[in-house]
């Protein structure tokens, strides 16, 4: 892959991830809220499922998606017991299944 191309698509990486945090941020500096970090965590797991469906040996990435899932669930699972009215509005906002 060139140089350019890889230039590209880190750009493309970066405002997605921006648009994603002034969606679900309350404020511009609000990068750390449970609900910023699930949708990047669920961006990444569904750019990671879209390779594996290309490359299903990959185990690598196997490991890495697992781990993303798992710190996700355990994400999803802090907001639920402390904040349910939160956990409901972002679950549906994903499209995620509960």
């Amino acid at each position: 892959m060139s140089i350019a191309a890889q230039s590209g698509d880190t750009v493309k990486k970066s405002l997605r991830k921006s648009d994603l945090i002034a969606k679900y941020a309350r404020n511009e500096s609000d990068t750390g809220l449970s609900e910023v970090q699930i949708a990047l965590l669920t961006d990444r797991i569904v750019n990671i499922t879209a390779h594996m469906q290309e490359h299903k040996k990959d185990y690598h990435s196997r490991r890495g998606l697992l781990m993303l899932v798992s710190n996700r669930k355990r994400l999803l699972k802090y907001l639920k017991n402390n904040d349910e009215a939160r956990y409901t509005k972002i679950i549906e906002k994903l499209g995620l299944r509960r």
